[in-house]
């Protein structure tokens, strides 16, 4: 009998936690033929979280749970998941609820076909502002534009892997990670399934437009190198305008003899570098500051307890 995990990141989900379990509850007990465990990982959370997970695993044996020391994120919740859960695919899930568990029969199905990488792609996303979507379009669109891989529009994080796609992405142990990214890179055979994306059953997103925008930095700048020849695309057509202006000035002064403001023009040409210096250091920074995150060669996370094991962390 295959085994299936269920992962679930949770940070501060009290509200939601009652809901999500009911429904997974409900959908594995009428799903044969499969072991099912659901994994929660408990995102160093400040509420009741941690106490509704270990009620529910008291109650249920498929329930099984990552408690980490501190907050490290959601993208860190995630490959804890995948280094702790135990099936023969694993499927990823918010506990929001915004994705419906209901897909899941038929991405096990997809899966039994051959299929290594089903994931779930938007028709639509209710209770999201205009901003939200287009900000998000708009990214993909860079993101695509900027690399040779393909990237899996209108996507979250909400899919099936195969054991074979989460030993890869397990070997990919950088610490500022970007999943979706990971999700394309690896590569293997993938199917894509459509749904309406719902609104948060309840509470509030963790997710605000700062992390939102670091996250897309994460994204770019882990997944692609191309921000690092915008200097070399900046300088061609640069020294081409400015060797165009050098012969404008000179003709402008042989045929009319008009004095051209030296001042006005240095102006301009110092404010002009000075922003292309500042937006290439920034670009440049961005990669140094990885590099050092990288080299400090720390752990991506620190496990308070599994199922009720303190862990020592050795």
């Amino acid at each position: 009998m295959k085994k299936i995990s269920i992962i679930v990141p949770a940070y501060n989900e009290q509200d939601s936690l009652p809901f999500l379990y009911e429904r997974l509850e409900k959908l594995i007990n009428s799903i044969e033929n499969y072991e099912f465990e659901i994994l929660f990982v408990n995102d160093g959370s400040k509420d009741k979280t941690l106490d509704l997970i270990k009620e529910y695993r008291e109650k249920d044996n498929r329930i099984s749970y990552v408690d980490f020391s501190r907050n490290f994120g959601k993208e860190t919740a995630m490959i804890a998941g995948l280094d702790y859960a135990t099936g023969d695919a694993v499927i990823l899930i918010d506990a929001d609820l915004q994705d419906p568990p209901e897909l899941i029969p038929e991405m096990i199905k997809y899966w039994e076909e051959g299929y290594d990488d089903v994931y779930a792609q938007r028709k639509s996303r209710k209770g999201e502002t205009f901003l939200k979507k287009f900000t998000s379009k708009m990214y993909y669109r860079v993101l695509q534009s900027l690399t040779n891989v393909e990237i899996q529009k209108d996507t979250g994080d909400f899919r099936l892997l195969d054991r074979r796609c989460v030993n890869a992405i397990k070997k990919l142990r950088e610490s500022q990670r970007c999943s979706k990214s990971i999700f394309s890179w690896i590569g293997y055979k993938k199917k894509a399934i459509f749904y309406d994306r719902d609104p948060r059953v309840a509470g509030k997103t963790k997710w605000n437009y700062r992390k939102l925008v670091n996250l897309a930095i994460d994204g770019i700048t882990s997944f692609t190198t191309s921000p690092l020849r915008i200097s070399t695309y900046i300088a061609i057509p640069t020294f081409m305008a400015l060797f165009i202006y050098f012969i404008y000035v000179i003709a402008k002064c042989v045929i009319t003899g008009e004095v051209i403001q030296a001042f006005q023009a240095i102006i301009l040409l110092v404010l002009f570098f000075s922003g292309i210096q500042i937006l290439l250091f920034g670009i440049v920074g961005e990669y140094l500051g990885r590099i050092f995150n990288e080299t400090k060669n720390r752990p991506l996370y620190l496990v308070n307890e599994y199922n009720g094991k303190k862990e020592t962390n050795d």
